[in-house]
């Protein structure tokens, strides 16, 4: 058991490795080609490219949950302890307001 758990963690940080290392590539020459072309910056390099990644998700707060939080979100404002009878006369006042269709149970 321990042995195999240690050949996923080698696995795991070999894959995280990778996708930071092709990320910061990516961004790099993504900057390279379009920046100094359109705004006139500078080229940057690997570093830097890693670090403008750190710096964007650390301000626009990525990979913090995606289309899941909505989902959990919707169960947190779901009120609880209704009896089957309030919760179709919430869904009928409230069911088709935002465009979607209705949702029975």
């Amino acid at each position: 058991m321990k042995h195999r758990l240690g050949k996923k963690a080698v696995v795991v940080v070999g894959l995280v490795t990778l996708g930071i290392t092709s990320f910061g590539q990516i961004v790099q020459h993504l900057w390279n080609w379009l920046m100094p072309t359109l705004f006139r910056l500078p080229a940057i390099g690997f570093w830097q490219a890693l670090g403008l990644m750190a710096l964007s998700w650390i301000l626009f707060g990525g990979f913090r949950g995606g289309p899941r939080r909505y989902w959990r979100g919707r169960r947190r404002f779901a009120p609880k302890g209704l009896t089957p009878e309030q919760r179709e006369k919430i869904r009928g006042r409230f069911g088709g307001r935002c465009g979607c269709p209705e949702v029975r149970a």
